[in-house]
């Protein structure tokens, strides 16, 4: 990719640019010549002597003049415009525009119109302004144009996303946590497991004792067999599963797999690993927008009325697009 981040490609595309303005004003110029054919007789001949079908006959007519002048206007224009905006290579253009600094310019004044309205939210308890119908929908607005690409419109999220309006979080669902998630983003990290349990007949039995661990269908030979393999992996997720927030290990021993929970899937992820990122948006977006957009996320597993779960329990758990895997 470094030979098109060469200047070599700023003189390229001007020279192709004004070489084909160029081209169409001399093509321009040699079919505005009109030439007069002369017949047998020596009068102007008004065909080009082209017949087809016994009488349709191709006349020697030039286009009407004001229309070449409209053509040759096209082209003063473009010339025009490229001198005093950018459009040949590196070359800025006398006025010194450039879309960087609309953008700039579109958004110093959006913070003008908008900001008072996340500052009236940013000193208030992320809590309160989940129960703010405003702040609600301006957080709903946000979460439209942010994260649903990633966890769709409902916020289910999908194979590699995850479902942002259930109860399991890797970090902990608490609003704080969930709007540190947002600001500074996350890196999930599932190791490779393959070489450190063996053959695949180890990773396999690892497979059907960790499947166990979720109540799914599972060889009780194979389990047994895959419990002491399992030992690898209890730094991180613990010796009953259960996972550890601290680092971001998922709890094996629910029913929450962001990838599926298929054997092949399973062995693929202990083979390989997984690896997630939720993207950072406190520059992007400024801490404003982030607190209502944070507490918009917490109420998608927090509605009203709806029971907090006990600490420390497996429903407790991270924030929105921190969900990532490691074994699951």
């Amino acid at each position: 990719m470094a030979d098109f981040t060469s200047s070599f490609w700023d003189g390229y595309i001007a020279l192709v640019t004004l070489l084909s303005i160029a081209g169409c004003a001399v093509l321009l110029w040699s079919q505005s010549k009109h030439r007069v054919t002369l017949d047998a007789d020596g009068q102007p001949q008004q065909t080009t002597g082209h017949v087809w079908d016994e009488d349709l006959t191709e006349l020697n007519t030039p286009m009407p003049r004001w229309w070449m002048w409209l053509f040759y206007l096209t082209i003063v224009f473009a010339v025009v415009y490229l001198v005093l905006y950018p459009g040949l290579g590196s070359h800025a253009g006398k006025l010194g525009w450039h879309s960087t600094g609309e953008y700039q310019a579109e958004l110093k004044k959006a913070a003008q119109d908008f900001g008072p309205v996340f500052a009236r939210y940013a000193g208030q308890d992320l809590k309160a302004v989940a129960a703010d119908p405003q702040a609600q929908a301006i957080g709903e607005r946000m979460f439209m144009n942010y994260c649903a690409q990633c966890h769709g419109s409902d916020a289910r999220g999908n194979k590699g996303y995850p479902n942002l309006t259930d109860r399991d979080w890797l970090h902990g669902g608490d609003p704080g946590t969930i709007k540190a998630t947002i600001m500074a983003g996350r890196v999930g990290q599932m190791p490779p497991m393959g070489a450190a349990l063996g053959s695949d007949k180890d990773v396999e039995a690892v497979v059907h004792y960790v499947r166990n661990l979720s109540g799914l269908t599972a060889d009780p030979i194979k389990v047994a067999f895959g419990k002491p393999k399992y030992a690898a992996c209890i730094a991180c997720h613990g010796a009953t599963g259960t996972g550890n927030q601290a680092l971001g290990a998922p709890n094996l021993a629910d029913k929450t797999w962001l990838y599926g929970s298929s054997r092949e899937t399973v062995m693929e992820t202990i083979r390989k690993g997984r690896t997630n990122t939720m993207p950072a948006f406190g520059e992007f977006l400024g801490e404003a927008k982030v607190h209502v957009l944070a507490a918009y996320v917490w109420s998608l597993s927090n509605p009203p009325g709806a029971g907090s779960p006990a600490a420390g329990s497996p429903a407790a758990g991270s924030p929105g697009d921190v969900k990532q895997v490691a074994a699951k």
